[in-house]
């Protein structure tokens, strides 16, 4: 498994460096050393922590979905015209654009500032590495 750096597991997970320290010293993470000898954290268990750190969004609607990938924000951003419109939250460190009827930002009652949550239900979802992180 990979072994992260504190500060990219920091960024990764949307915390401070000092939380990633103190779950190493709590035991919720277990420290390493990378090869400059830097404190490090394995991949996989920086992986399992994060999604028992995760928190979902309750579902206003309070109706069964079969989507999984929420992300409630801030609506940052609105353009819309006589028909159609273009909506952007802020979700933590996240973008989400939506293109919608003007209408149903009408009757959402979408405007800057306010709370929304994007409920993403998708048949492709491509998935990206960094270079030289993939197998050969």
């Amino acid at each position: 498994m990979p072994n992260i750096r504190v500060s990219e597991a920091a960024r990764l997970l949307g915390v401070s460096d000092d939380t990633i320290r103190r779950w190493t010293e709590n035991g919720s993470l277990t420290p390493l050393r990378d090869d400059a000898g830097r404190l490090a954290v394995d991949g996989l268990e920086l992986a399992r922590l994060a999604r028992e750190q995760a928190q979902l969004p309750e579902d206003p609607a309070k109706a069964g979905s079969s989507a999984r990938n929420r992300f409630t924000g801030l609506v940052t951003a609105i353009t819309a015209d006589t028909v159609m419109a273009q909506v952007e939250l802020q979700c933590g460190p996240f973008r989400v654009v939506s293109l919608m009827s003007s209408e149903a930002v009408r009757e959402l009652g979408l405007e800057l500032g306010s709370v929304a949550t994007a409920v993403v239900k998708a048949t492709t979802v491509i998935i990206e590495t960094p270079k030289g992180k993939g197998a050969v």
